[in-house]
């Protein structure tokens, strides 16, 4: 791929840090001393580097195909974790390049070696446990790995920084946002405290933190995710490095938060000339930002290449997978989501072979007794698998890859009955403070939820969507009864909720269950897989004895696609899609008619996403159940739901049927959502018209007059700051609270 023609120089007047004399002698040619390389590489013809048998010796290590100078190049790089269960290859034989100004990302599931990677590169493996065994990591010519520790520390924040996953445990919580973003500038720039000063509040204004000198004293809990997310990148910028290194830099943000973080790294990329490397599971991140493309699997990589050729031409039976894996909102809905059966082999004992061979449905013998190399395929596209020519001449069917099949589902009943579950002006409000008479100080109070409406049918699945803080969450556990409603009423089956005694509500939640985000965190870590299922059959009685009950769970773990003897498993010893299972499981032993989900497929690789939803399409149709389906991906909620409620600020923003609403959104919140969200298609996403949502959700303990939308909304005017605006119809089924409309 050629080089960009719009990234200039880096801008700036900080002055340059000289290299010390033990940088400048570095050698640029021999490996690490602590363990030989299992192989060499060389680097691949095309914008790529390749594993090769054998070295080239007419390579130049410091050029890229074209004879520009790479900026970073990992060269074969093996790094291994020794457990108290034995040596974990983390890492083995991984080699990419990246130019000046250019943005490459790593995608692949968890645990495959992304991060280890990426932390491989600035040198923060935890010690004695990692050993980087072989190969270089050359950073303009200089081998990383044979720097001193002090050599080292010149270069992290100077030249390459990181931006990490989760931007309140980078931050300092004892520390202000002012000291960790001058900290940098001092140690490597040598600015006094008035020059330090005066960058950092610059800094503050580039990546959007309004108020920048006010805010500098204050300190990360003081701000929102998206908010401590913009000072990481301050701080990243600080010292005009060459490098950055983005761990999943968006994970916990909302959508039209990492929308604005993304766009905003890209934006500066280009105007500094800064190189970035993206870490994510998020392919329509890597679509919309990413230049190149590394597909990892198993502490290998599997494929190289440009985004357009790995989006629209893979060559690799686990990126087909991947891709086909994902919910798009650029295609018909109606087909089943694709699924990588298996787990990802274990990486203490690994299989012989190509590690993805056991869950490959194109394998064949030869797959199990060599590692394939990474070889080119296309020009500047490579990848590692036996079969690659076939698939690029066959297609996938012509190898054996299942086509993907339209699914025709029961969906709700069509009849105009009473719906299963009705919610009607539900408002909760929780006290954060309490007031004071004698001080004149009144309560603080967080509305979480005010005046929400909605009904849900039998065997019908409702979204529930908006962004952290909306008040979806919130709304599920008053269904639930988890949190008694300040005002309002639930009916199930016509009988209430809310006001339920202790005898009822027993009886309703029976017919009324859960499956809450975090596996891990909601089974109980001392108590088999069995003994959390069999527990609700014998509380309940609906298992005569613990041998009847045992069936019954074996039964359940079989329902939802695991082996029975899992039941004498304990939660760590499952993987986070088994564990989903499991929660799942446990929602189903009560036999339930509703199912409330709260983000159930937000902590899961994408390949499991789509079990999961699968899975749970697949039990509604055969047992009938009903769900509330509460997430903030987009592409997830149009895939399994029926109906879609949009949520902002604690109030209902728009409630449409599935179609009506992603074909033909009426509210400007509702749209700004939509144009958020990327979809895994290079050439379509640098196509569209991105309108980027500005600002953050208000405070709920301060929520604006009127509309709670107007403060960031295109449309607003002074008239939307006098009254709430009421949902009204814009056709069947189709409401909007908006005074536009």
């Amino acid at each position: 791929m050629a080089p960009r023609s719009d990234i200039g120089p880096v801008r700036g007047t900080r002055p340059e840090v000289p290299p010390s004399p033990a940088l400048q002698q570095a050698s640029l040619s021999s490996a690490p001393q602590d363990g030989p390389a299992p192989h060499a590489s060389a680097m691949a013809s095309g914008a790529t580097l390749a594993q090769r048998p054998t070295a080239d010796p007419t390579r130049d290590r410091g050029k890229s195909a074209g004879g520009e100078p790479w900026l970073l190049e990992v060269d074969n790089l093996h790094v291994h974790f020794v457990t108290s269960r034995g040596v974990v290859r983390a890492v083995e034989g991984i080699s990419y390049g990246v130019r000046p100004g250019e943005t490459v990302a790593i995608v692949g599931e968890s645990g495959c070696g992304k991060s280890v990677s990426a932390l491989s590169i600035m040198r923060l493996l935890a010690k004695p446990a990692s050993r980087i065994v072989g190969g270089r990591i050359m950073f303009q010519g200089r081998d990383l790995l044979k720097l001193t520790e002090e050599d080292m520390r010149a270069i992290r924040g100077r030249d390459i920084a990181m931006i990490f996953q989760e931007p309140m445990t980078s931050l300092n919580p004892v520390l202000s946002i002012g000291l960790q973003l001058t900290e940098p500038l001092k140690i490597h720039l040598g600015m006094n405290d008035e020059d330090a000063q005066a960058r950092a509040v610059e800094l503050m204004g580039m990546v959007g933190i309004p108020d920048g000198e006010r805010r500098l004293s204050q300190f990360p809990h003081q701000f929102s995710g998206g908010m401590r997310q913009r000072v990481m990148i301050a701080i990243a910028l600080a010292c005009n490095p060459k490098l950055i290194v983005a761990d999943e830099p968006t994970t916990a943000l909302d959508v039209t938060i990492q929308a604005q973080i993304l766009q905003l790294m890209k934006d500066l990329s280009r105007e500094l000339g800064i190189a970035m490397v993206i870490i994510t599971h998020n392919l329509g991140v890597v679509a919309r930002y990413a230049d190149r493309v590394n597909v990892m699997y198993a502490a290998r990589m599997i494929e190289q290449g440009t985004a357009e050729d790995i989006f629209e031409r893979p060559r690799h039976p686990y990126t087909v997978g991947l891709l086909r894996s994902v919910p798009r909102l650029d295609r018909p809905r109606g087909e089943k989501l694709e699924t990588i059966e298996g787990l990802p082999p274990n990486l203490l004992d690994p299989p012989p072979g190509c590690r993805f061979a056991p869950r490959c449905p194109a394998a064949i013998a030869a797959c199990t007794q060599s590692v394939p190399d990474l070889v080119e395929i296309d020009a500047g596209h490579h990848s590692a698998c036996i079969r690659a020519r076939e698939l690029a001449e066959k297609g996938p069917s012509g190898i054996g890859l299942p086509a993907v099949k339209a699914v025709a589902r029961a969906g709700p009943g069509s009849d105009a009955g009473r719906p299963l579950v009705e919610v009607d002006k539900l408002t909760k409000h929780f006290v954060v403070s309490r007031g004071s008479r004698l001080l004149g100080r009144p309560s603080s109070m967080v509305r979480a939820v005010n005046d929400v409406d909605f009904a849900i049918q039998p065997r019908e699945t409702l979204g529930l969507v908006g962004e952290s803080g909306c008040g979806k969450t919130t709304v599920g556990r008053l269904i639930l009864r988890l949190e008694q409603a300040t005002s309002g009423n639930v009916l199930f089956e016509g009988e209430s909720v809310t006001e339920a005694g202790r005898e009822a509500l027993t009886r309703l939640r029976r017919r009324i269950q859960v499956i809450f985000q975090d596996p891990y965190s909601s089974l109980n870590p001392r108590m088999t897989v069995g003994q959390i299922l069999a527990e609700p059959l014998l509380v309940y009685k609906l298992a005569d004895d613990r041998k009847a009950a045992r069936k019954r769970v074996e039964e359940l773990l079989e329902q939802v696609g695991l082996y029975g003897y899992m039941a004498d498993r304990y939660p760590h010893e499952l993987s986070g899609g088994q564990r989903q299972r499991v929660g799942i499981a446990r929602a189903l032993a009560m036999e339930p008619k509703f199912i409330v989900c709260d983000e159930p497929v937000s902590a899961l690789d994408v390949s499991i996403q789509a079990q999961i939803i699968n899975l749970l399409e697949d039990l509604q149709d055969r047992f009938g159940l009903t769900y509330l389906f509460i997430a903030h991906d987009l592409a997830v909620v149009r895939h399994i739901s029926d109906r879609v409620v949009v949520m902002y600020l604690g109030r209902v923003m728009e409630v449409a049927d599935r179609e009506t609403l992603y074909a033909n959104p009426q509210h400007p919140y509702t749209q700004a959502l939509l144009d958020a969200v990327p979809v895994p298609d290079p050439v379509g996403e640098r196509s569209r018209a991105h309108r980027i949502l500005g600002g953050e959700v208000p405070s709920p303990l301060h929520p604006p007059s009127g509309c709670v939308f107007r403060t960031r909304c295109p449309l607003a005017s002074e008239e939307c700051k006098r009254a709430v605006p009421e949902l009204r119809k814009l056709g069947p089924d189709h409401h909007a609270a908006c005074i536009k409309l």
